[in-house]
């Protein structure tokens, strides 16, 4: 199997789990739901974010369903689901719905809305503001034709040349106008 190439900066996690107490184990199960509740307000801050996108004339989007992975891509089925051999009783570990509705519907369509809607947040820092810092680099998975100061040659021309010119929020990385 080939090394993980961007796992440098691994998160360790599994070398603490069995030292950390029952008690705060059970609590931390019930904080990683928690979360549930909200999703509706995600859902529509992220919408929101859609139409002003939407409202000020960005076209190509990508939707909420492109963040999403394909069903035949799950690896497990009601009939193959697998399940954990308890390590007290009653556990939900042992019981197939759990990891369906965890497995295929929890995590990947909560993880599709966060990183959808940071893909439209990112376009809109894109959009109104394109001046550089040391984090900026990270926005170029939502770049855009051109930024809101692209639009105004009197105002483009204020713009450091290295704003003007970044290929993130603007597709024609010519000489900066006079």
């Amino acid at each position: 199997m080939k090394a993980c190439e961007t796992c440098s900066n691994r998160v360790d996690i599994g070398k603490n789990y069995k030292k950390i107490s029952f008690t705060v184990r059970t609590a931390a199960m019930v904080l990683v739901y928690l979360p549930i509740l909200t999703l509706p307000f995600v859902f529509i801050s992220a919408y929101l974010t859609y139409y002003h996108l939407r409202m000020t004339g960005a076209t190509n989007l990508k939707k909420y369903k492109d963040f999403l992975p394909d069903r035949a891509s799950h690896r497990y089925t009601w009939k193959s689901q697998i399940t954990m051999h308890p390590t007290f009783q009653p556990s939900v570990s042992q019981s197939k719905l759990f990891w369906i509705l965890n497995c295929t519907w929890y995590c990947p369509y909560s993880v599709a809305l966060f990183e959808w809607h940071t893909y439209l947040v990112k376009i809109v820092e894109n959009w109104w503001c394109p001046f550089g810092h040391d984090k900026k680099e990270s926005y170029s998975n939502a770049p855009i034709d051109q930024s809101f100061w692209h639009i105004y040659p009197h105002d483009a021309a204020k713009l450091h040349e290295d704003d003007f010119n970044n290929p993130i929020w603007n597709e024609n990385t010519d000489t900066k106008p006079e």
